[in-house]
C-alpha cells in the first residue's frame, strides 16, 4: 500500500525528465532501428537516380521554421543526392522563410561535394504570388527572377545559361509545408505543361496527396520526418531524420509504458481501497 501510494504523489517532474532523456539520448547517440522504405519514397529516389549527370532540378522550398523537423531533413537528403549525382539545383521560394533555410542546406552540402554556387547551384529567391508565381516562371524564369536571392543579375551564373523555362528542366520538387505548395505544382508544371514533379510534405498532409501518387501526378513523395529518413535509409547515411525517429520511437514507448504503468497501479490501488 506504501508503494501504490508514494506512485500517486509521484512528482510529475520525473515523467518530464525521463520523456525529456527519452528524447535527447537517442539525437546525441542514435541507436539505428529498422526503417522501412515506403512505395512513394524509393519512385522518388528511382527517379532521380535516372537523371543523367548535367541535368538540372527546379527546387521550391515552400516551408517555414515551424515545419523544419519535418522537412529541413528532406531537403538536406535530396540535395546531397543530387550534389553526388552530379545535378544542377535551380532553387526558389513561394514561401519568403524558405530562401534563408534552403541556402544554408545548398551552402552547407556544396562545401561537402565541392559544389560551386552560380556553376552547381543557384537560389533565386522568393516572389510572392504562389499559383501565378508558377505560371511566370513555366514561361520565362529570367523574366519573373532577373537576379538572385542576393541581388546579383542570374545571367552572370553558368547555371543559367540556356535556362528560359519548364522546358530547360528535367524535374521539378516543392518541398512544401502547406499553401503555396505541392498542389500549385501539379496543377501547373504537372496538369498543364507535363512536367516530372516530386514532393516532400509534412505527415499531416501527406495522406492529401496520395491521390495525386496515384493518378501519376506525382512521381514520388516524402511524407514528415518519417519519408525524409527512409530517403536517408536508401542513400545509406544517417541524417537528422534518422536520429529523430529514433527519439520519436522510443518518447512514444516510454509514454506508452507509463500509461500502462499508471492505469495497472491506479487499478489496484482503487480495489485496495474497496
Amino acid at each position: 500500500m506504501k508503494l501504490i501510494e508514494r506512485l500517486e504523489k509521484l512528482d510529475r517532474r520525473i515523467i518530464f525528465l525521463l520523456i525529456f532523456l527519452a528524447v535527447v539520448i537517442p539525437l546525441l547517440f542514435p541507436i539505428g532501428f529498422k526503417i522501412e522504405v515506403s512505395d512513394p519514397v524509393r519512385s522518388l529516389y528511382e527517379t532521380v537516380e535516372a537523371l543523367p549527370a548535367g541535368s538540372r532540378v527546379l527546387m521550391s522550398f515552400d516551408y517555414g521554421p515551424s515545419t523544419m523537423p519535418e522537412v529541413y531533413p528532406m531537403n538536406q537528403a535530396l540535395v546531397q543526392h543530387f550534389f553526388e549525382k552530379d545535378i544542377k539545383i535551380i532553387g526558389m521560394a513561394l514561401w519568403p522563410e524558405g530562401v534563408s533555410l534552403a541556402q544554408e542546406v545548398m551552402e552547407v552540402s556544396a562545401t561537402e561535394y565541392g559544389k560551386e554556387y552560380g556553376v552547381d547551384y543557384v537560389n533565386l529567391g522568393y516572389k510572392a504570388g504562389g499559383i501565378v508565381v508558377i505560371s511566370a516562371v513555366a514561361e520565362n524564369i529570367p523574366n519573373t527572377f532577373p537576379q538572385d536571392y542576393a541581388g546579383t543579375p542570374i545571367d552572370e551564373f553558368s547555371i543559367m545559361e540556356g535556362v528560359k523555362n519548364f522546358d530547360n528542366v528535367n524535374l521539378i520538387v516543392s518541398l512544401s509545408a502547406g499553401d503555396p505548395g505541392v498542389r500549385e505544382w501539379v496543377m501547373i508544371a504537372q496538369g498543364r505543361y507535363g512536367k516530372t514533379v516530386g514532393a516532400g510534405v509534412t505527415a499531416v498532409s501527406a495522406p492529401a496527396f496520395y491521390p495525386y501518387l496515384n493518378a501519376g501526378q506525382l512521381c514520388g513523395m516524402m511524407g514528415g520526418m518519417k519519408g525524409a529518413a527512409e530517403y536517408e535509409t536508401i542513400l545509406e547515411i544517417a541524417g537528422t531524420a534518422t536520429s529523430g525517429m529514433d527519439a520519436q520511437s522510443i518518447a512514444h514507448g516510454v509514454i506508452i509504458f507509463l500509461i500502462v504503468f499508471a492505469n495497472i497501479f491506479y487499478i489496484i490501488g482503487r480495489k485496495k481501497k474497496e
